[in-house]
């Protein structure tokens, strides 16, 4: 009697043990246990910790709270201005109602997924390509618009969505890449404009007080000089100044008039010899060419050396023979 008490008490507790090990259950900390009972769910929602089910009977179903990252594939299309882009995102989401994410759908993550992807296609069609260059605060606003909208009937909610990146033709980077430097290179003429401008202004104010002070120019000069020396380069241009030229032609004196040709007096008859004005030029001549200097083998005259010219009556008795 005894040991069929025993063995009883034997099965009994080990019917308990696989019992409670069957019906036993534990939730983590960031999930909810969804409880189907027969198949249909149950209204009470499993917290954190241990919990038990009626084994056979019960299905514990547990879904993750946490937030969930899900990239979106690159999607293609063509913008609103007629340029074939490539756009990627990712999604953040997380559930909010765990009832609903399991039984109003039937995978969330997927439907989420196809989702994102179409309002991404939808997105890239509605704008610009300057849009989704520079303004993409506002397309991941209405990004997440759209995806939202669908989702909370999951039981889903769209925390972020960000365009992560925006991929050209090539063809269309050469482009855009042409256009800047355009732009700079105006920018860069405006700029050198503007500066020749303020630059003229300021050189004509130099120039009206160099007018009042000669001298200042000619500082200047100096300077520019004592610049281009310090570069130690082979060539030095000196520029002349003009006002130097001025002052010579100012002190330099007046050109000699040229000496009236004389006509030579007609000689007389042979046997009278030469008649007295032809005696009378030769004597100017001879006083002329008296006291005249020498010129050196370079042109120029030399110091102390006279040309000797024969006397006058010399002369005279000459012609007169």
């Amino acid at each position: 009697m005894v040991e069929e008490l025993l063995t009883a008490a034997i099965a009994t507790g080990v019917g308990v043990v696989v019992y409670v090990g069957a019906a036993a259950r534990v939730v983590k900390q960031y999930e909810r246990g969804l409880v189907f009972r027969l198949g249909r769910l149950r209204e009470e929602i499993r917290g954190p910790g241990f919990t038990t089910v009626v084994p056979f009977v019960d299905r514990l179903r547990k879904v993750n709270m946490q937030i969930v990252t899900l990239p979106v594939p690159a999607q293609e299309g063509i913008t609103r201005d007629n340029v074939t882009v490539r756009v990627d995102a990712v999604v953040y989401f997380k559930v909010v109602d765990p009832a609903s994410a399991i039984v109003a759908v039937e995978d969330y993550r997927f439907a989420v997924s196809q989702m994102a992807q179409t309002s991404l296609r939808s997105i890239i069609g509605k704008s610009d390509l300057d849009d989704l260059l520079s303004n993409r605060e506002m397309l991941n606003q209405g990004l997440e618009l759209m995806i939202d909208s669908p989702a909370v009937g999951w039981g889903v909610q769209i925390d972020r969505v960000e365009i992560k990146d925006v991929s050209l033709p090539e063809t269309m980077k050469r482009s855009m890449a042409r256009q800047a430097e355009a732009d700079r290179e105006r920018r860069a003429r405006v700029i050198n404009a503007d500066a020749e401008l303020q630059a003229s202004h300021k050189l004509a104010e130099a120039a009206e007080v160099m007018s009042e002070q000669p001298a200042a120019l000619q500082l200047r000069l100096l300077h520019t000089i004592v610049a281009v020396a310090a570069e130690k380069n082979s060539t030095l241009v000196l520029p002349f100044p003009v006002e130097l030229l001025r002052f010579l032609e100012r002190s330099a004196p007046p050109p000699a008039a040229a000496p009236a040709r004389k006509e030579p007096a007609p000689a007389g008859p042979a046997s009278e010899g030469p008649g007295p004005a032809a005696v009378a030029d030769a004597d100017a001549d001879a006083d002329a060419l008296e006291g005249a200097p020498v010129p050196d083998a370079l042109g120029g005259p030399a110091d102390g050396l006279m040309l000797d010219a024969p006397a006058p009556e010399q002369e005279r008795d000459g012609l007169r023979d």
